[in-house]
């Protein structure tokens, strides 16, 4: 008998991103919803990109956080217990969307050392990820390992986890995510956050406004910054949130990486066919 409807046995990803989430909800995390002019510095990965060098837009929105955490830099922080732990280093974690096992699946790229990367450097790191062919869970960013653990055992996990140092330092607590950039209309996402700092990019949508030279169309990038306001207040986060804007609207990022690759000091790889984010 036919009853209308079918069943499948959660996988073993899906699980994994049950376990995450449901840690992540223990954050009281605040948000913020944005647009920022990003017409500047998408001109000028055009104009890289037609001299045939690749620059990943999400490199340059690493690129900018790191320099606004640079300024503001006890962001780059969690909460341990009754401490609160600074770290020296940045990285920086770079959601990926992975097709594992038939299953879409986000998983994390760290991308560490990000105060001394420029977005050269780090488009090189997210284009060699994204050659790695997917396997298991955990692959792209070196702990493969967890399907070891059983499942009841997975929310445990991600819990200690998220106190450990050693996972800090490797893994970050700030973290970015550009699902949204495949978005053909203006869309915002709010996340569960399970850093002290997350930007969320959302769609691109054009906009026209006055400017010295009259009106004109220009794009508008659509972002969310999500904040654990266990660590950060509302106007710390206020402040951050106009630094970062005016950070990714001036185009300074990409105008030095074109500086480099005019002097001859980066080994930024040409343009190939593979999509680019």
């Amino acid at each position: 008998m036919n009853k209308g409807y079918r069943e499948e046995r959660l996988s073993f990803l899906r699980r994994a991103v049950i376990a995450s989430a449901s840690a992540s909800k223990r954050r009281n995390m605040i948000h913020g919803v944005t647009e920022v002019d990003i017409t500047v510095p998408r001109r000028h990965i055009a104009r890289l990109k037609a001299g045939g060098h690749d620059v990943s837009f999400t490199a340059y929105v690493v690129a900018c956080l790191a320099a606004s955490l640079r300024r503001h830099p006890r962001l780059n922080s969690y909460i341990r217990g009754r401490r609160l732990v600074i770290m020296d280093t940045l990285t920086v974690s770079v959601l990926v969307e992975r097709e594992l096992e038939g299953v879409s699946v986000p998983e994390p790229l760290p991308l560490t050392d990000c105060w001394n990367l420029d977005c050269l450097a780090i488009t090189e790191r997210i284009r060699g990820a994204q050659k790695v062919r997917p396997s298991d869970l955990g692959s792209l960013s070196g702990i493969g390992w967890i399907r070891l653990i059983p499942a009841p055992l997975l929310k445990a996990f991600v819990r200690l986890a998220d106190s450990s140092p050693t996972m800090a330092l490797r893994y970050g607590k700030v973290a970015v995510t550009a699902m949204g950039m495949f978005a053909k209309e203006p869309l915002w996402f709010v996340p569960h956050g399970g850093t002290t700092v997350l930007a969320t990019v959302g769609g691109i949508a054009r906009r026209v406004v006055e400017t010295e030279q009259g009106f004109e169309s220009r794009e508008h990038l659509c972002l969310t910054l999500s904040f654990d306001h266990d660590l950060v207040d509302g106007a710390p986060a206020a402040r951050f949130s106009s630094d970062f804007r005016e950070e990714l609207a001036s185009g300074r990022a990409l105008a030095a990486a074109a500086a480099a690759i005019e002097l001859g000091t980066t080994g930024l790889a040409p343009v190939g066919d593979e999509n680019h984010a």
